[in-house]
């Protein structure tokens, strides 16, 4: 740096440096460094239940003139009973037609008020969202919309016809990629015989047969107002709040909330699926039924797995399959619980010429992590990682709707978010050992690939520094 330069910097770095100390921003004592880790922060969640039995939760915020909503029912595919396909026609039918409205009276009165109305399922869930300015000029006549919307569907035939149709042609077109095929190939065999196993966008088969009156009966049993929780974030206050959700709740369909499904059970042995598929890579995922909402080891499992291969390119197996031998495009893990399962899962995709040797590898890491656990340096890396982007997580109001959500939804305590920051401050890595010994085991793991030629697991290159291991044969191909 030239003298003229840094003759203009230092004032300049001067005055920041003594505004910053100022403003305590430089913690020098062990209470203010602990004031300066990142926080959950404390949501002021209130919640009530409406006489038509929906749970309500509320967050009251002024930071935009906005409110949002979002009804969350356990309406989602794990409720289809057999019919592949059925809850998400049903939510997809939603705001296509209801009793004096048209597909174009919904889209253009919501439109016209600057209002966003969507609808969404899931293996779960179906959702039905809201979202729309506070003012009361602009809001009373959207929720008179939307209250008509969901109390009055009619399910036209052209528009079931119609998006029946476009279903079907995303079928066609999955057949023609290995992705999506290898997905449900493997939630079909981590999930075999539960309701999680079966197709959330239905098949070939069971879409053409599934009628309006079967979308109507899906509908008044499981969008009932004892099945959903309402939730709310906006600027508007808490008597708004309680008529708001009394106008929504008195819209639904009467009745109770949908009964429990049984736990998904875990998988005792490995199995092996392969899709044969002309490409010149081979798609593997790896997994089992691991993790359930409610899980107690679900902080230690979520810690754990940043270590091992939700962290990205901080994570062992990025790190080992990809960063040290080019084995793989990428590669990552993560566990997903729901109600009454979740799977933990690996995937990854590679060359056909590196399948045999980044499968092995990818199991031979898992296997240790089950063994050892994190090291302290690596359990620290993750628990500040996730601290920092957990502060974030309720940053606007989409962001916390989505919480809330979660929250009603899967019946959390209403300080969740508080409860799981600490959790994550205080889980060791004896702690995340154990949780990954009693919920998974490497040897118990679905391998289901597409690609030419199943992979196989073979001995585990010198490089790893790991013991080598010879695996199973395969077993067949599908």
């Amino acid at each position: 740096m030239n003298t003229l330069m840094r003759n203009l910097l230092l004032p300049v770095l001067a005055v920041l440096l003594s505004a910053c100390q100022s403003m305590g921003a430089f913690p020098t004592t062990e209470a203010q460094v602990a004031a300066s880790e990142p926080q959950a922060p404390a949501l002021d969640i209130q919640s009530w239940q409406t006489a038509e039995g929906a749970r309500v939760l509320f967050v009251a915020s002024d930071a935009l003139p906005m409110l949002d909503v979002r009804l969350v029912m356990a309406a989602g595919s794990s409720r289809d009973n057999g019919v592949a396909g059925l809850s998400s026609l049903t939510s997809a039918l939603l705001g296509e037609g209801a009793e004096g409205l048209n597909v174009d009276d919904i889209s253009r009165g919501f439109e016209d008020h600057g209002a966003q109305f969507g609808v969404g399922s899931y293996r779960d869930m179906g959702v039905v969202e809201l979202r729309t300015l506070s003012d009361a000029e602009f809001r009373d006549p959207v929720l008179a919309l939307f209250n008509q919307v969901i109390a009055t569907p009619t399910f036209p035939q052209d528009a079931l016809d119609r998006i029946r149709t476009q279903m079907m042609q995303g079928l066609r077109m999955e057949q023609q990629v290995p992705g999506p095929q290898v997905k449900k190939a493997f939630m079909s065999t981590v999930f075999a015989g539960h309701p999680y196993g079966e197709p959330s966008d239905g098949t070939l088969e069971s879409l053409p047969a599934i009628t309006r009156d079967q979308l109507a009966d899906f509908y008044h049993t499981y969008y009932a107002a004892g099945n959903t929780v309402i939730a709310m974030v906006g600027d508007v206050s808490r008597e708004q709040a309680e008529q708001i959700a009394g106008q929504i709740s008195q819209s639904l369909p009467e009745g109770d909330a949908a009964p429990q499904q049984p736990r998904a059970q875990t998988l005792t042995e490995r199995k092996r699926e392969h899709i044969t598929f002309p490409s010149a890579q081979t798609h593997i995922l790896l997994g089992n039924q691991s993790t359930w909402r409610g899980n107690p080891d679900h902080v230690a499992l979520y810690v754990g797995n940043m270590v091992l291969g939700g962290g990205g390119f901080a994570s062992i197996l990025t790190d080992e399959v990809r960063q040290k031998r080019g084995y793989v495009y990428g590669i990552g893990s993560g566990f997903s619980p729901m109600a009454s399962g979740g799977p933990f899962q690996v995937s990854f995709k590679t060359a056909n010429e590196n399948a045999d040797d980044a499968l092995s590898l990818t199991l031979q890491l898992i296997d240790d992590f089950v063994e050892n656990g994190p090291t302290e340096t690596q359990l620290e890396e993750a628990r500040t990682s996730i601290l920092g982007s957990f502060a974030l997580g309720t940053a606007d109001n989409s962001d916390i709707i989505g919480q809330l959500g979660a929250i009603g939804f899967y019946d959390l305590p209403l300080d969740y978010l508080q409860w799981f920051n600490q959790q994550v401050r205080n889980v060791t890595a004896d702690d995340i050992r154990a949780a990954f010994q009693r919920n998974l085991s490497a040897d118990n793991l679905a391998i289901v690939s597409i690609g030419p030629e199943a992979p196989k697991v073979v001995a585990v290159d010198d490089e790893s520094e790991q013991p080598a291991q010879q695996g199973d044969a395969v077993d067949g191909e599908e």
